[in-house]
C-alpha cells in the first residue's frame, strides 16, 4: 500500500483501511464478511461519547523529549495537558531520564479569530516554543477550530521551517476530520515520517524498532539472547533517536492500531521490513512471533532453543494458573488487534471468552500481509466467539455484560467500572507492553487471579451504585440503536 509522504494529511482510516465502528456477530461472520467484501459500516442512531484522533496524537508527540509540540486550537483543547505531563514526568522518572515538563504551548484561539484568522497567533507561538524550549523540531498540530477558520497550517510550517532551521511538521489531526479515532496515531507517525525520519546511514544489522505506548523492558531478555537490540519508539525517545529508525533491521509492535503506519512507511520509503506477525501475547502468538524474527534474521535455530527454554521456564506457574482459572468466562473491551490478543492469553489459562466488542475494525493493513490478521489468527487457534464493533460506546458495553454476566471484565480506554457496579470483577489493560512473550502472559495471568480471587469488592459497591440505565434498556440488544441493514 503507497503511503503518500509528499501530503501533510494522512489518508483517513476510513479511505485507506475501510474501518468501521459500527457491527453486530461474531468473530468468524466479521472475518468473512471482510474477505469478500460485503461488510459495510453501520451507524447509531443515538452515540453516549465519542473520542478525538488529537488524543492519540498527544499520546505519542508529547511525549517526545526534545521537541516542542504548538497546539493551533482555543485554550480548552489543552484541558488535558496536566494529566499528560504528569504521565510524562513519572515516565521520565521510573526510566532514569531527566524529569522535566512537556513542552506545550497553545495558541489560545478566540472568537475574533475565528472571523479574522489565527495565522499570526500561530507564528508567534510557533516562535515562542523555538525561544523557550530550544527544541530539535516543532509539531503544529490542529483543532476543530482552526480547521474551521481555515488557516494554511502547513504552509506557515514550511515558512517558520526556513526560517527557524529546524523540523517544523504540521499534524493535521482536527476532531472531525475522521470517525476513527486511532487516526490519530496515523497522522502523528505520518508527520515522524515526513519531517524527522532520515535515510540511513548505514543499517544496523541487529537493531529492532520496538513501536509500544510506554516503556518496559520485561521482554528485553528475549531479544539479548538471539543478539538482538530493541529500539524503543515512539514514546520517550529523541529527535535524534527518531531520524535514524530507517538504519535498523525490522520493526516490530505492540499493537497494529498504534504502529501499524509507521511500520509500513518504514519498510515501504526505507527497506526496514515490519514483523509479519501477531504480537507476542499468549503461547500460540509468541510462538509465530519468535519463528519470524528468526526467519528474518537468519537465527531458526537459536529462536527454537529460547521458545524452549522459555516455556520450560514458566511451565509449574502455567500449570498452576489454569488449576486456578479454568472454566472461569471473561468479556473483553479494547481496540480490535489488541482484544484479539488479550482473548488468546485467555484460552491459554483454559478461560472461557464469552464475547468481546472491539472499538473499530480494520478490513485492511496498512502492510497488505496476512500474516498480520491477527482476527483470523486466533480464530484459527482457538475458535469462534460471539463479536461486536462499537467505538468505545459504554451503554452497549454495559448491556452486553449485564446479558452475559462473566466472572471477568478486561478493558482498555474504558473504565472497568461499569462491570463493577454491576458486581462483575474488572480491570484495565493499561499502556505497558508487560504482557506480551511467555513471562509476560505469568504476570498477566496472576493479575486475573487476584482479580477475581476476592469478588467482594465489586459485590459490595454493586450493592451501592444505581447504573444511570433503565431495565427497558437491559431488555434490549445491545445493539438496538445501531441502524443500516444487517450485516451481509
Amino acid at each position: 500500500m503507497s503511503i503518500n509522504l509528499s501530503e501533510p494529511a494522512v489518508q483517513l482510516r476510513e479511505l485507506r483501511l475501510k474501518t468501521i465502528t459500527g457491527y453486530s456477530g461474531d468473530a468468524e461472520h466479521l472475518l468473512g464478511c471482510t474477505k469478500t467484501g460485503t461488510l459495510q459500516n453501520r451507524e447509531r442512531s443515538f452515540s453516549q461519547c465519542g473520542s478525538c484522533g488529537a488524543d492519540q496524537v498527544m499520546n505519542m508527540l508529547l511525549t517526545l523529549q526534545d521537541a516542542a509540540v504548538v497546539e493551533h486550537g482555543p485554550a480548552g483543547c489543552g484541558g488535558d495537558i496536566p494529566f499528560r505531563n504528569g504521565g510524562f514526568r513519572t515516565g521520565n522518572r521510573r526510566l532514569g531520564l531527566d524529569v522535566h515538563n512537556v513542552h506545550y504551548i497553545n495558541t489560545n484561539l478566540d472568537e475574533k479569530d475565528v472571523i479574522y484568522g489565527g495565522a499570526d497567533k500561530l507564528e508567534k507561538a510557533i516562535r515562542e516554543a523555538r525561544r523557550r524550549f530550544d527544541p530539535k523540531a516543532i509539531f503544529v498540530t490542529t483543532t476543530c477550530t482552526s480547521a474551521i477558520i481555515g488557516d494554511d497550517v502547513p504552509g506557515i510550517c514550511d515558512e517558520m521551517e526556513r526560517e527557524l532551521g529546524i523540523p517544523v511538521a504540521a499534524t493535521l489531526c482536527e476532531g472531525f476530520r475522521t470517525n476513527i479515532w486511532a487516526t490519530g496515531f496515523d497522522s502523528a507517525s505520518h508527520s515522524i515520517l515526513r519531517k524527522i525520519v532520515k535515510p540511513p546511514r548505514k543499517k544496523q544489522e541487529d537493531l529492532i524498532n520496538v513501536i509500544c505506548f510506554t516503556h518496559r523492558y520485561h521482554y528485553e531478555d528475549v531479544f539479548r539472547q538471539l543478539g538482538l537490540r530493541p529500539n524503543y519508539i515512539v514514546p520517550f525517545s529523541t529527535i535524534g533517536q527518531l531520524e535514524y529508525i530507517s538504519e535498523a533491521a525490522a520493526t516490530a509492535q505492540y499493537c497494529e492500531t498504534l504502529g501499524s503506519y509507521l511500520a509500513a512507511g518504514l519498510e515501504e520509503n526505507y527497506g526496514v521490513p515490519e514483523i509479519k506477525a501477531p504480537a507476542p501475547f499468549g503461547i500460540a502468538a509468541s510462538d509465530e512471533y519468535l519463528r519470524e524474527i528468526g526467519r528474518m534474521f537468519h537465527k531458526e535455530k537459536d529462536v527454537e532453543k529460547v521458545i524452549a527454554s522459555e516455556k520450560e521456564k514458566i511451565a509449574p506457574q502455567l500449570e498452576d494458573l489454569r488449576k486456578k482459572l479454568s472454566g472461569k468466562t471473561a468479556f473483553v473491551g479494547a481496540g480490535g488487534p489488541l482484544a484479539y490478543s488479550i482473548m488468546g492469553m485467555l484460552e491459554d489459562f483454559d478461560m472461557k471468552l464469552t464475547g468481546g466488542y472491539i472499538w473499530h475494525h480494520d478490513q485492511r493493513f496498512d502492510n497488505d500481509d496476512p500474516r498480520l490478521d491477527v482476527l483470523s489468527f486466533h480464530v484459527k487457534h482457538f475458535g469462534n466467539f460471539p463479536l461486536g464493533v462499537c467505538n468505545k460506546q459504554s451503554f452497549e458495553v454495559v448491556n452486553a455484560l449485564n446479558h452475559y454476566k462473566p466472572d471477568l471484565y478486561i478493558s482498555r480506554h474504558m473504565s472497568p467500572a461499569w462491570a463493577i457496579k454491576l458486581g462483575i470483577p474488572g480491570f484495565l489493560h493499561g499502556i505497558e507492553p508487560s504482557e506480551m512473550l511467555y513471562e509476560g502472559l505469568i504476570r498477566y495471568g496472576e493479575l486475573i487471579y487476584h482479580t477475581i480471587a476476592n469478588p467482594a469488592f465489586a459485590k459490595n459497591i454493586a450493592r451501592h451504585s444505581k447504573l444511570p440505565y433503565t431495565d427497558w434498556w437491559f431488555e434490549q440488544d445491545a445493539f438496538t440503536f445501531l441502524g443500516g441493514e444487517a450485516d451481509a
